[in-house]
């Protein structure tokens, strides 16, 4: 099956997903640089999110360009993945509407927990499509910074019952981590091009 579509699809999501996030942003109305003043957490919360997507965008787009190609599998994964996506915007809101309340920061959190997980399974979906000794597989290897991430989150996740922020400050330890994509994906498809 040809890849083509899955990323088509894909970046169309995650551009609509965006769209939402910043329609959610209201402006103030007063003209004055002190009427932002309490959009600023707002604005943080949505730049995170706006990180976050952006992460598994390059990610995903790093993750199909060592692909060959995609099964049923594949594309029930992918859906797993963009599902879980999907839910940022939401979940984003409701940290801003409650004030980033314990609740609200656990449910975010859960959203990234699962779309961790979710990248983590179409990973393997991929690898097990392609074979262990693939360029992919070799690529990704054991995964320890995914691994770490689902790790954080959870940790994170409970820290929220006790003080959200700390919660806050562990699922900005994961989109620092992920800040840059991960290059082992782009030298394992440049080594298979040469060969």
């Amino acid at each position: 099956m040809n890849k083509g579509r899955l990323e088509a699809f894909s970046d169309g999501v995650l551009a609509v997903i965006i769209t939402i996030m910043v329609l959610e942003l209201k402006s103030p109305s007063q003209p004055t640089l002190a009427a932002l003043r309490p959009l600023l957490p707002v604005f943080l919360a949505y730049l995170l999110s706006f990180m976050y997507i952006g992460i598994y965008w390059n990610n995903h787009h790093h993750l199909l360009h060592a692909t060959q190609q995609v099964n049923g599998a594949t594309l029930w994964a992918n859906l797993h993945l963009l599902f879980w996506l999907s839910l940022v915007p939401f979940t984003t809101a409701w940290m801003d509407e409650n004030h980033f309340e314990s609740w609200p920061v656990v449910v975010y959190g859960a959203v990234l927990l699962f779309a961790a997980i979710a990248y983590f399974i179409l990973a393997r979906t991929l690898i097990k499509l392609h074979g262990r000794d693939s360029s992919l597989a070799r690529s990704i290897g054991r995964d320890r910074k995914g691994k770490i991430s689902i790790w954080i989150y959870a940790v994170a996740i409970l820290l929220a019952f006790v003080r959200p922020w700390i919660a806050g400050a562990g699922y900005v330890v994961v989109a620092i981590m992920w800040l840059i994509p991960d290059p082992r994906i782009e030298r394992g498809a440049r080594a298979e091009v040469k060969s």
